[in-house]
């Protein structure tokens, strides 16, 4: 048995797939079903069903699968105890952030991040959190950046700023009457809400569950928006009302400015985490990346206060 055998046996679990797993391996694809094939014989098992399509994991497999993930990340562990000692941190870091957060944090952090650790390559996409979740525990990604708690096994959360949500209401709208709000203002046959697969689309409903019951929609058209952005143009385009992360406000103008509500206590808020597998073990590059990314958060964030509430990112459902 040896690693690289553990190592093609892993990637084929993740990509159900010899062809895939092979190309995500570097080799060719006989080289990988002949060593997996040889790791079969050896432990007189066979691990994978080829008899489907996709190759589906026996049940012995999985097992066997299971503990090669765990074997993969003790050996990574030998590598990051020398770098940590020599205080080096160089390598590829492969980092997901969702899209309600990415645009206020990745432009400046990757700036600033590369100056910082100029031997440290961060691969940085968009993924909506359930497909963040999914690469992690595929080891596809090392870490994620998005909303929690998830709540979900086999993933570590490290809780870095919790960010307000705030009201954001086109002109005639009652709400701006008032100097601050509470979700009962926000009125549901007239709010912009994101697509289906944002948490940030949960959070804002079960914000707003008391009123569920009450929407009647007199819109002339339905609209979802995939972005923060987008719903913030269409507030002052349209009419209605948004609920925004704080971030992204901050580069509003005085006139947008005047059409920001904040909520009264408890203030609703977004817990933002770092997350890993719980067979992440480069610490050191993660901790150096809290860092960059703490940099970048006004103060008043990084610290949860008891006047502020945390909006659940699970049970939330509307149909409109």
């Amino acid at each position: 048995m040896t690693i690289t055998q553990l190592e093609y046996v892993v990637a084929v679990a993740t990509y159900k797939s010899f062809v895939a797993a092979a190309e995500k391996c570097f080799v060719t694809q006989p080289t990988l079903s002949m060593q997996i094939q040889k790791l079969e014989d050896e432990l007189g098992v066979r691990i994978f069903d080829r008899n489907k399509h996709p190759i589906a994991v026996t049940d012995i497999g999985e097992i066997i699968v299971d503990q090669a993930r765990i074997v993969l990340a003790e050996c990574e562990k030998v590598s990051e105890v020398i770098l940590s000692q020599q205080k080096i941190l160089s390598g590829k870091f492969r980092f997901a952030a969702i899209p309600t957060v990415a645009p206020n944090i990745l432009p400046s952090l990757l700036d600033n991040y590369s100056k910082a650790f100029p031997n440290i390559k961060l691969e940085v996409r968009e993924m909506e959190t359930n497909k963040i979740i999914t690469a992690l525990l595929n080891n596809e990604i090392d870490a994620g950046l998005l909303s929690t708690p998830l709540e979900q096994k086999g993933i570590k959360e490290y809780p870095l700023f919790y960010e307000p949500f705030v009201g954001y209401f086109s002109e005639g709208e009652k709400a701006l009457a008032k100097r601050m709000i509470i979700p009962s203002d926000l009125a549901l046959d007239r709010i912009w809400l994101l697509n289906e697969g944002h948490c940030m689309r949960n959070q804002i409903i079960n914000l707003c569950s008391e009123q569920i019951q009450k929407l009647q929609s007199e819109k002339p058209y339905r609209y979802e928006s995939s972005n923060v952005e987008t719903l913030r143009k269409m507030v002052e385009k349209n009419g209605g009302m948004a609920v925004l992360p704080e971030l992204a406000t901050l580069e509003f103008n005085e006139d947008q400015i005047e059409h920001i509500r904040y909520f009264e206590d408890p203030e609703p808020v977004r817990e933002i985490s770092l997350v890993t597998n719980d067979h992440f073990v480069r610490m050191s590059v993660l901790q150096s990346l809290m860092d960059e990314i703490l940099k970048l958060i006004p103060e008043k964030m990084r610290v949860q206060k008891k006047n502020r509430k945390v909006l659940r990112i699970q049970s939330a459902k509307l149909e409109l």
